[in-house]
């Protein structure tokens, strides 16, 4: 049943697509060439008189079916049940960026570009928001749907472990998404138990009786690690059955969310972690923006790093810019550039204190342009010289790298990439006296999870929240 109903509500979720892209399309037309301000102001249109509707309606021949096609590449028929709205905008934005290009493209070939500029960016700009807004409200509507018990997918969990708790506990605090578990099978466990109101219902010996009596939609196998030798006959329990079944593996805490796997002439290998940067295109293109962002930056920040420079000079006495060793790519340690916003210290000093609240070593002068971050502009320096990046986890003194790496788990794999001015850790807060290792999480899904487009991101959220920030003493 619920099969049958996420195929018919995607039946449904293509068709309105296309009708939103046919009626984004038009009302481009109307805004672009039958609009109020273009026939009031058509002197700003010199070239003549336009296609008509019929002309341009030709188009959607070529651009409803291309759309369609880029919205399923990007996932946006997938189920919706634990997707993240801002990940289906960013899908949503994606699909129309390429479908953007590909028309420009068509445009060009066919020699048809005299007006269509100004054209497809309205039709970007309202078929994007049309699109989204019909998902958002469609996520709410199935919010309320699932809240009251309708459209649920129905579990049976097999294996009590902490794999199984980490489940369970993701689907009670998310009702929306709809599951709802019948019980736990487990040789472990005494049956009866419970966790979170979810029983032990019997052992995994029970299971084909179980999926024989029952209709369940789901078989989630939380088998402890210690139990794997079990997972081969429960599959195949399940698969004679012809349940979908979903293996949720016991060893997250060693294999990342997003596996990088290989095929080795049929055998299947899991790399322990996945760093996209490894990959030579991918390190020449972040490298080469790095390059152009650096000195992009710093002749658009010349002055404002003149004038900080003049008021350190004149206000404390010592060097004007700090240099600092840090441990940067593959462990290898480099001098950072910092404006120095702190009294003189000795080396010894300096190199094992933490800055913190109302720190007494920091200059008036500090205290602003560590607030700010102008302080870090000089590491600009550090990312034409090769030894940072505009985006990556932020470098850390060897005395702390020696500390932390011992009491971390998975500390040192920040280190597999170049460090950066600023990173995913910095625009989610975690920066000055916070947590190591919320840190060092959010490192390990930048390091794992990158793409051009999340280096953008990144940027963007530093200028809104990642400049100024309460954390930075």
């Amino acid at each position: 049943m619920i099969r049958d109903n996420q195929k018919i509500l995607n039946r449904i979720h293509i068709l309105v697509d296309a009708l939103l892209i046919v009626g984004s399309f038009l009302l481009t037309y109307y805004i672009r060439f039958r609009s109020y301000f273009t026939i009031r102001y058509k002197w700003l249109y010199p070239h003549g008189e336009w296609g008509s509707v019929y002309q341009y309606s030709k188009l959607l021949l070529f651009v409803v079916p291309v759309y369609l096609i880029l919205y399923y590449m990007m996932h946006l028929y997938d189920p919706k049940r634990s997707k993240r709205l801002r990940t289906e905008l960013f899908n949503l934005i994606e699909a129309n960026t390429i479908g953007l290009f590909l028309f420009l493209g068509l445009m060009m070939f066919f020699k048809q570009t005299e007006y269509m500029r100004a054209f497809l960016m309205i039709f970007y700009c309202l078929n994007i928001s049309s699109s989204f807004l019909f998902r958002f409200l469609l996520r709410k509507i199935l919010i309320i749907y699932r809240k009251k018990g309708y459209n649920q997918k129905h579990v049976l969990v097999v294996g009590y472990s902490r794999t199984a708790e980490r489940y369970i506990n993701r689907v009670l605090l998310n009702p929306e998404w709809g599951y709802h578990i019948h019980g736990i099978l487990d040789d472990t466990m005494v049956v009866g138990s419970k966790y979170k109101d979810i029983n032990i219902v019997g052992s995994t010996d029970k299971l084909k009786e179980l999926l024989a009596t029952n209709n369940f939609d789901e078989i989630a196998i939380t088998l402890s690690i210690k139990e794997y030798g079990k997972l081969e006959d429960i599959v195949a329990i399940c698969e004679k059955s012809g349940v979908h079944t979903k293996f949720i593996p016991d060893y997250n805490n060693i294999i990342p969310t997003r596996p990088y796997t290989e095929d080795l002439d049929g055998l299947p290998i899991i790399n322990i972690r996945n760093v996209p940067l490894t990959n030579m295109v991918n390190k020449f293109i972040k490298r080469s923006i790095d390059i152009v962002g650096s000195l992009c930056c710093l002749i658009i920040f010349s002055i404002p790093m003149l004038i900080v420079a003049i008021t350190i000079k004149a206000t404390s006495k010592g060097p004007l810019i700090f240099k600092q060793v840090r441990v940067g790519l593959h462990n290898k340690e480099f001098k950072m550039y910092k404006f120095r916003s702190m009294v003189v210290q000795t080396e010894e000093e300096e190199k094992k204190a933490w800055t913190t609240q109302n720190d007494p070593r920091v200059t008036k002068i500090g205290k602003f342009i560590r607030k700010t971050s102008i302080d870090e502009l000089p590491q600009l320096l550090n990312v034409l010289k090769g030894e940072m990046s505009l985006v990556g986890p932020r470098p850390e003194r060897p005395y702390f790298v020696e500390k932390y790496k011992e009491e971390i788990p998975r500390y040192m794999i920040k280190h597999q990439v170049r460090p950066g001015i600023t990173g995913w850790a910095q625009v989610n807060g975690f920066r000055g006296d916070t947590s190591i290792e919320k840190r060092i999480d959010h490192d390990l899904y930048y390091i794992e999870n990158w793409t051009l487009g999340l280096d953008i991101k990144i940027l963007f959220l530093t200028v809104f929240k990642g400049f100024v920030n309460k954390n930075a003493y």
